[in-house]
């Protein structure tokens, strides 16, 4: 709890901050607190090992963020945001020489501060350590990877917004890898398992969408989606924390099922989660998301049309993994073991109560705050955010086709059919199947099976995306593995034990040493060898002081 404070107060910290200094150092601390409650089961090996990765990948974003802070000081002289931002329309034009390249001075500052803004919002590259820090506790996954810690890279982009707005090169960057984030991590949720890594993913979508739309110049959506996202993810995380404490601590959704006899109230409220999630009408989500792809669209440019179809089709993949984690958590075939089964017990009163306030916001905050945050002429953000008027694209997506208005929807209404469906009948005649159970995609070798082409195909897709596209694999093993093999065989072998040994201060006294031993070998035990020996060891001496 008290971790859970003191994460609080950094955020505060970095949320009310004025200058990019204090910023930091809330940036920094959060980051601190992600690791000591990742690691919060500290005997668990998979909990240290997630918390350890969270922090180095953080670490690199911070490095990003850093260069940044330093370029912003050396060109403005100043980290102040007011003043920052009143002289940044005065440096378009400014460059400076890195490697023999003339680069644009906005653009190093803000290409900076965006890695810093990967590397915390874990965008595609800097994404791997956000599902692995669901070895901590889900209040922990509740607060800090739903709303807080992992949102702090949009909030920087949107601080920085006058800034950002300057730069069209990395605004057109954040634009396709937001894109490219939330197409990706929606793939990936569709064959998880774990049912946390699910809801990790999703949100690893999520903050795609997010950022992609301050690629477009929509600060004020994307911090309208955060909000919104907010209170459904964190209903979808404790609800699944729920689910986890009624099962005795499983967390495998392929041994769930028929759970809605059980704990009808967490039910109700993950169902309500996964609407909202998946964008369907009236619910929160449908308000932001629906928005951010019109505008996508509205734009008319190739990185707008880009990121549109990305964010339809991943809307419609949302749509799909989290009506399946519902399927086979609570309508499906029970596959739980009987000592589970005999221990569900649905939540206490006052952690139901917390469920219910985040439903209510999942259900209205959208609703309610669209004129706000979003509505034309609204002066709530006043001069928090600046969007160049070029930039601006508001009224241009209410004149666009119904077709591609509606289209999100149509295929988030269609798979959650198709989710329903195909679970139905995978559960139904898995046994039937010849060769192939479908339990999560569990598959036997058959040689018939591996003649039906069209399977075959369908698993290799579907271990190719439950293996997270093996950016792991190629992290640990082209990365990982080369740099400890080149830091042991060149840097302590070479370097090290080598070169440093035998010339450093050790080489001189070994040296000295074995001299002094073959010395020692000669002398017989006469006067005059020991007399000339100490003569000439002085002259030595002599000759190199006067030569010094």
């Amino acid at each position: 709890m008290s971790y859970l404070s003191l994460f609080t107060f950094f955020m505060f910290v970095l949320v009310t901050s004025d200058n990019l200094v204090q910023l930091f150092l809330g940036w920094e601390g959060i980051g601190l607190c992600s690791y000591l409650l990742i690691s919060f089961w500290n005997t668990r090996v998979q909990a240290n090992k997630a918390a350890l990765k969270a922090i180095v990948m953080n670490r690199v974003g911070d490095f990003g963020y850093l260069c940044g802070l330093i370029l912003v000081y050396y060109f403005f002289r100043s980290v102040d945001f007011s003043i920052i931002f009143i002289v940044a329309p005065f440096f378009t034009d400014a460059t400076f020489s890195f490697l023999f390249w003339d680069v644009a001075c906005l653009d190093a500052i803000c290409l900076c501060l965006f890695i810093g803004s990967v590397g915390k919002s874990a965008q595609m590259g800097f994404h791997t350590w956000l599902p692995d820090a669901m070895e901590g506790p889900t209040p922990v996954s509740a607060l800090i990877h739903a709303a807080t810690l992992v949102t702090a890279g949009v909030f920087l982009i949107v601080r920085c917004s006058p800034l950002f707005e300057f730069s069209p090169l990395v605004l057109f960057v954040i634009l396709i890898l937001g894109g490219l984030t939330a197409f990706f991590a929606a793939t990936v949720a569709v064959a998880q398992n774990d049912i946390k890594k699910v809801i990790a993913y999703s949100t690893c979508s999520q903050l795609g969408y997010m950022v992609f739309i301050c690629g477009l110049s929509y600060y004020n959506l994307s911090m309208f989606h955060l909000i919104n996202h907010a209170f459904f993810k964190a209903l979808l995380f404790l609800s699944a924390g729920s689910v986890i404490h009624a099962m005795s601590g499983e967390q495998d959704v392929r041994k769930y099922g028929q759970l809605v006899n059980f704990i009808p109230y967490t039910y109700s409220s993950m169902l309500i989660g996964s609407i909202a999630l998946a964008g369907l009408p009236f619910l929160s989500g449908f308000y932001s998301k629906d928005l951010i792809l019109e505008i996508a669209f509205s734009s008319y440019t190739v990185g707008g049309f880009f990121v549109y179809w990305l964010g339809t089709l991943s809307a419609g993949l949302t749509a799909f993994y989290s009506f399946r984690a519902v399927y086979l958590t609570f309508w499906g075939e029970n596959m739980s073991f009987k000592y589970y089964v005999q221990n569900i017990h649905e939540l206490p009163w006052n952690m139901g109560f917390s469920l219910f306030i985040l439903v209510v916001g999942s259900v209205f905050s959208g609703y309610f705050l669209k004129d706000l945050f979003v509505g034309v002429g609204s002066t709530f953000w006043g001069n928090s955010i600046f969007i160049l008027s070029k930039n601006s694209s508001h009224f241009d997506c209410e004149f666009i086709s119904l077709f591609f208005k509606n289209l999100p929807l149509i295929l988030s209404i269609f798979n959650i059919f198709i989710a329903l469906v195909l679970n139905k009948l995978f559960f139904s005649y898995s046994n039937s199947l010849d060769g192939l159970i479908v339990k999560g995609f569990i598959l036997r070798k058959n040689e018939e099976f591996f003649k039906n082409k069209l399977l075959f195909w369908t698993i290799k897709i579907l271990w190719f995306l439950n293996n997270k596209w093996y950016f792991d694999y190629i992290y640990n093993y082209y990365i990982g593995f080369s740099v400890l093999k080149h830091s042991y065989e060149t840097f302590y072998k070479l370097i090290d034990k080598g070169f440093i040994e035998i010339c450093g201060i050790q080489g001189l006294s070994s040296i000295t040493y074995k001299i002094a031993l073959i010395l020692s070998y000669q002398k017989l035990g006469y006067i005059y060898h020991s007399a000339s020996l100490l003569i000439f060891s002085m002259c030595l001496c002599l000759c190199i002081l006067i030569a010094i």
